[in-house]
C-alpha cells in the first residue's frame, strides 16, 4: 500500500509523463514505493532520470544536470528536459 507522499509523488510523475510523446521522448516510471521517471529521447539516445520532491515552496521536479522546476507546469518541464535531450542541431557544411 503506497503513501500519501508516494501518491503525490507518483502523480506529479505521471503528469509529466503524459507530457513527453508529444515532445518525441518516451519515459518508463522505476522504483516503486520510491518512484522516479526515466526519460528518453529514442532519436538522440540522450536519456534523464526525474526525481519530484517536496519542497517549501511546493513540489519540484529535479534531473541531471542541474535541473530543478516546479511542477505546477509539466508541459515547461517537459520542454525543458526536452531541450537536454533534443539531438544536437547537425553542423552547417563546411565549403
Amino acid at each position: 500500500m503506497t503513501n500519501t507522499f508516494t501518491q503525490q509523488r507518483l502523480a506529479h510523475l505521471e503528469s509529466l509523463a503524459a507530457e513527453l510523446p508529444d515532445r518525441g521522448m518516451v519515459s518508463r516510471l522505476l522504483g516503486g514505493e520510491d518512484p522516479v521517471l526515466w526519460v528518453w529521447h529514442p532519436t538522440s539516445g540522450k536519456q534523464t532520470i526525474v526525481f519530484a520532491t517536496p519542497a517549501k515552496e511546493g513540489w519540484f521536479f529535479l534531473w541531471s544536470p542541474n535541473g530543478q522546476e516546479g511542477t505546477g507546469d509539466p508541459g515547461h518541464v517537459a520542454d525543458s528536459v526536452g531541450r537536454l535531450l533534443r539531438p544536437a542541431p547537425e553542423a552547417a557544411p563546411v565549403s
